[in-house]
């Protein structure tokens, strides 16, 4: 489709960049407004866990692991995962681990418990202690009971410098969310109707396609199985049955930089997958906003081919 044109890759990516800019504009504001609003509900929860930041202690922590995510954004000046790692002087795991991530729920580690636990608990809130931002928490240095406007300002501050950290995450799950949305509509225009529940990605009669669907694959370092989860997997109509369906990742980037760290990804997913299901696996990317011509270069002598979003019916190309 395009991998082996690149006299087309410049005015394709001066269109994506169009298309994902005009998104941006219109979209990516209420994306992020949203995802605040949320946000300050969750602060909001954890300031009460914590009786509104008195009972910094590690047993409030050991309730709620995932409430440090919340506490780092209580100091002046907020601080980073690895800042606050490094002035408790505990295990940069330790804190993952509690503060989870978008793949895993905050928990507390498995291998560290008891008063090594508590040790390194006691540190982290001494830390939280020390630095608390008296401006957002006045309450805390007078001692006293915060009235409702208060608490709620407080939390509408830090939902503000959580969301500013997570901002690129944020409208890239807008993103993801809305191009699997315009697959979904261009599939079910041409009879493609959602795989049944319980069924896996061999198990895909003709004219099926799923999101999300985790395909099994094996860590090279390991060979342990892991699952690979695939944004979008479809079987074509003309398919024959035990036919590999066809696999798409739906990318999209606000600038150029941020792809040039991830283009490695896809080739990394395309490896394993060639690796455990043979040369003939079929992976294409969904491409929409800042992938220049180093990106495209780099995925195309990898065999990874793709689909620009403003131009879907690409897809046809691949026997849909």
């Amino acid at each position: 489709m395009n991998l082996d044109k690149p006299q087309q890759w410049k005015a394709d990516v001066l269109a994506s960049v169009d298309l994902y800019n005009a998104w941006f504009m219109t979209f990516a504001p209420d994306a992020f407004r949203t995802a605040r609003k949320n946000t300050a509900g969750i602060v909001l929860d954890d300031l009460r866990h914590t009786s509104y930041l008195a009972d910094l202690s590690p047993t409030a922590l050991k309730a709620r692991p995932g409430t440090l995510r919340v506490l780092r954004m209580c100091t002046a000046p907020p601080l980073a995962l690895d800042r606050l790692v490094g002035l408790a002087g505990v295990n940069k795991s330790l804190v993952q681990t509690m503060e989870g991530s978008s793949s895993e729920v905050s928990r507390l580690p498995q291998r560290l418990a008891g008063a090594a636990l508590d040790t390194q608990l006691e540190r982290i809130t001494g830390v939280i202690r020390r630095l608390t931002d008296d401006y957002i928490f006045p309450w805390v240095a007078e001692n006293s009971v915060p009235t409702q406007e208060q608490v709620e300002r407080a939390a509408a501050i830090v939902a503000d410098r959580l969301c500013g950290v997570l901002a690129d995450p944020i409208i890239r799950n807008a993103q993801e969310v809305r191009q699997l949305a315009l697959i979904h509509a261009w599939l079910t225009a041409r009879g493609y109707v959602p795989l049944q529940r319980g069924r896996t990605f061999r198990q895909m009669p003709p004219g099926t396609f799923s999101f999300r669907l985790n395909v099994p694959v094996e860590q090279p370092e390991t060979g342990k199985a892991i699952n690979l989860p695939v944004d979008a997997v479809i079987q074509p109509h003309s398919a024959q049955e035990g036919d590999f369906p066809l696999l798409i990742e739906a990318k999209s980037a606000g600038d150029f930089t941020n792809t040039n760290k991830r283009r490695k990804e896809e080739a990394q997913k395309f490896t394993q997958l060639r690796a455990k299901y043979g040369p003939d696996v079929r992976f294409v990317l969904f491409l929409c906003g800042y992938f220049d011509a180093g990106y495209l270069g780099y995925e195309a002598a990898e065999g990874i081919d793709w689909v620009w979003e403003h131009r879907p019916d690409d897809m046809t190309h691949l026997g849909l």
